[in-house]
């Protein structure tokens, strides 16, 4: 490899990402695992089933919006949030599964 070329990779991972920022909630063991997240205004949480039989969803009932459609094993469903505040949410055929979504600017 040239050192130019050697030099262009290394700026390449350098570089940060345009690409917004994206943070995990796993569904396993009937818990939202972490069952409460913080992130900054603009980010995409993305709830992911860990589980290997059960199917999940993820409802804001609160704030009036539909629940997600249901999570089979190995599915996955998310959000974009754009403004802060505090966004609880729970699992529609197991509401005994909560969370909340913190959003700071």
């Amino acid at each position: 490899m040239t050192r130019a070329a050697a030099l262009a990779v290394v700026l390449l991972w350098a570089v940060p990402a345009d690409a917004a920022e994206t943070a995990r909630v796993g569904i396993d063991r009937m818990r939202f695992q972490p069952a409460a997240v913080t992130v900054k205004a603009g980010t995409t949480v993305a709830w992911v089933n860990d589980e290997k039989r059960t199917s999940h969803s993820v409802f804001f009932e609160t704030e009036g919006l539909a629940e997600s459609e249901r999570l089979l094993p190995g599915d996955s469903w998310q959000r974009k949030f754009e403004r802060p505040g505090r966004y609880a949410y729970r699992c529609g055929p197991h509401p005994e599964m909560i969370g909340v979504v913190e959003v700071v600017p």
